[in-house]
């Protein structure tokens, strides 16, 4: 039976926190009162999760479906190498009550998608973004503006970082900083990198950020971007306002509730990174179509064996090609044209869809280039 997680600060290992004038006893008991939600348990998500719960805030809860790959060990510190396989909520559940056995640490291991996010996040104070999908991150901003609920974002790329935060009627939101969502514009972590300790510093910005929230002490990033570059070490800011249009926050908002996200199709997509379709494909999954939509020239260049080719400015044509009886995995160059096409056809189509995270590029890092059409592997 579980123990009933200890609400009283324990002097001895929160006496660095308990020297601090800003914190002392009262504020470690308000830490302990607290709850935070960290929303991707990966490499912004590992750090911020570690030193929450090394802080002693007495509810985390980790949101996250996927499971651990060897290729997340690089810059996920939460994970070791005999956990790869499992899932990574419950694995990093197990890591951080063995660091502070007395808090209460909630394992969400579901897709967060509009149908399921207000119930998730209606018992947190605060919640942390660490992922790695504009759509996510859209859905997690426009919940929190309508929940009320503090939000702390960050994002990484190769070696740069940003954060920021959000604060409920103080601080203009996600959208108003990025109004539309380029997709297909932004690579990520498979195709084009990070340094490993990058997510490091930005998570542990985030935990800052969550701490100082939960405590009412300092100035948060409300307002304002933080920008890192590890390449220069030089951190910049730029400063932004709420805009007056903004499609959820702004004076006449254009989404007024999580389920216009529902609308949109999002949930009804499931990002596969190259491990995963290659685990389903040797199960000899008929079920699956992979469906390719570059263009002819990269195609040519070779191509996943069992791909159907059909480029994306004739996906809105071609979907009643796609048998009802299997599930299409869209796939291009880095995956955010597929991203695209899957919209497309869960919009037209009402049905599930997966999305090749990477593309063709996350594949060839993983598994070597695909073959082109005139060479034989066996």
């Amino acid at each position: 039976m579980a123990q009933t997680p200890q609400r009283v600060p324990d002097p001895a290992r929160y006496a660095r926190h308990l020297a601090l004038a800003e914190i002392g006893a009262a504020g470690q008991q308000r830490l302990a009162e607290g709850a935070v939600l960290v929303v991707g348990a990966g490499g912004l998500g590992s750090p911020a999760a570690l030193y929450l719960a090394a802080a002693g805030v007495g509810t985390i809860g980790l949101v996250d479906h996927d499971r651990v790959e060897l290729s997340n060990l690089q810059r996920q510190i939460l994970f070791a190498t005999d956990e790869i396989g499992q899932g990574k909520a419950l694995a990093a559940r197990a890591r951080l009550t063995a660091l502070n056995p007395a808090l209460r640490v909630v394992a969400h291991a579901e897709k967060l998608v509009a149908g399921n996010i207000e119930r998730i996040f209606r018992d947190y104070e605060v919640v942390i973004d660490g992922t790695d999908r504009l759509a996510t991150r859209y859905l997690i901003n426009d919940a929190c503006v309508l929940l009320g609920k503090p939000l702390v974002s960050a994002a990484i790329h190769r070696f740069e970082g940003q954060a920021m935060t959000y604060v409920p009627g103080h601080a203009p939101c996600y959208r108003c900083l990025y109004p539309e969502s380029p997709e297909d514009l932004v690579p990520n972590c498979a195709t084009a990198g990070v340094l490993g300790v990058l997510p490091g510093v930005m998570g542990s910005i985030q935990a800052t950020e969550a701490l100082k929230l939960l405590l009412g002490i300092g100035e948060t990033l409300a307002g304002r971007l933080l920008v890192y570059d590890a390449l220069s070490m030089r951190f910049d800011e730029f400063r932004f306002a709420r805009r007056a249009d903004c499609a959820v926050c702004g004076e006449h908002p254009a989404i007024t509730s999580v389920a216009q996200h529902e609308e949109q199709g999002l949930n009804r997509i499931t990002d596969w990174s190259p491990q995963q379709l290659a685990d389903e494909l040797k199960k000899g999954e008929e079920r699956l179509l992979l469906v390719d939509v570059r263009e002819p020239h990269e195609w040519a260049d070779g191509r996943l064996p069992g791909s159907v080719h059909m480029p994306l400015g004739t996906v809105p044509a071609r979907m009643n090609e796609i048998p009802a009886d299997v599930t299409p995995v869209f796939i291009c160059a880095a995956g955010g044209r597929s991203m695209r096409a899957a919209q497309l056809f869960v919009a037209s189509q009402g049905r599930e869809a997966i999305n090749l995270a990477g593309g063709v590029m996350g594949w060839s890092q993983v598994y070597g280039a695909p073959p082109k059409p005139d060479e034989h592997h066996h």
